[in-house]
């Protein structure tokens, strides 16, 4: 093993122990921030150290982005517009975020579909969003992030800035249990989380030797704020179920934890993966269910 590549050697601007924060000195790019699993994972970033953050969200949407100048005032979030489906927009985005800060670190892909509920209502333009979102989106992050994230760079002139002097990246695709198994919702969310998985997998042999490392998290019951009688059954504008699949009785009996997830337990596992805290991880399928999958093996549990 190379001696750059072993703990000893680990930066000291990318020790997770750093009293400034496990990821100070980051840019990062998160998609999909414009809802509430994308916006706890922006909020994680930030309270860690990080220099800046693309919020990335649709051009049509009208859902307020974290205003995070208060609390930390040395993170810059970046409202940016972006198409999960354009080719284009991801390559300029990097472009821009080299040419600004000289690095890329971290990206999140937040961006998830549910599509419809039933086989009956899905047509194939809804089945294509969802891949789109579910897994194109991941596969664009991994063919051309890990190449800026190899660039190092000099300390910077921006609040929060420190020199990249190794090469250091965190891929991590935030999809759904859905990637485990089916009849968690719709056949357009089973396929196409399996194919969010499915890229990550790939990206194991495909990185090898960039320093990137890319990562799933599968969520389970996460209560995003809205009910069956509030969602889109067409789930073309909702990334996760609603908890209201479940009453508090049910949850109870069938999760671990006897209670749905909050999006900021799912931005905390985005943090861990994102710093230096998973150095050895690469590859892995973290799912954040509260041990529903293990109290009901054989059982949807969402």
């Amino acid at each position: 093993m190379s001696p750059a590549l072993t703990m000893e050697a680990e930066s000291d601007h990318f020790s997770p122990y750093r009293a400034d924060g496990k990821l100070y000195g980051f840019v990062c790019v998160v998609t999909g921030a414009d809802r509430p699993v994308g916006e706890a994972v922006v909020t994680e970033l930030a309270a860690h150290g990080a220099a800046v953050v693309y919020a990335c969200h649709d051009s049509s949407s009208t859902a307020e982005l974290p205003d995070l100048k208060k609390l930390y005032p040395n993170t810059k979030v970046i409202d940016y517009p972006y198409s999960i489906s354009s080719e284009q927009d991801t390559l300029v985005l990097i472009d821009e975020a080299l040419n600004a800060y000289g690095r890329v670190d971290v990206w999140v892909c937040s961006s998830g579909l549910l599509g419809p509920a039933s086989i009956d209502a899905t047509t194939p333009a809804d089945l294509q969003k969802c891949f789109e979102a579910n897994s194109l989106a991941p596969f664009f992050a991994l063919k051309y992030a890990p190449h800026a994230m190899e660039k190092t760079s000099p300390k910077g002139s921006y609040p929060n800035a420190a020199p990249k002097d190794q090469k250091y990246g965190s891929i991590i695709v935030i999809s759904s249990t859905a990637s485990q198994y089916g009849g968690c919702w719709g056949p357009c969310y089973t396929m196409s989380s399996h194919a969010a998985l499915g890229v990550v997998r790939a990206g194991v042999a495909t990185l090898k030797g960039t320093g990137v490392r890319v990562n799933c998290i599968s969520p389970g019951q996460i209560d995003v704020g809205v009910d069956l009688s509030g969602i889109d059954m067409k789930g073309m504008t909702a990334q996760l179920p609603p908890a209201a699949l479940q009453n508090q009785e049910v949850q109870k009996r069938t999760i671990g934890l006897e209670r749905a997830g909050v999006p900021a337990e799912v931005g905390r596992v985005a943090g861990f993966l994102a710093s230096g805290f998973s150095s050895y991880i690469t590859g892995a399928n973290l799912v954040v269910d509260g041990g529903a999958s293990v109290m009901n093996p054989l059982t949807v549990p969402i």
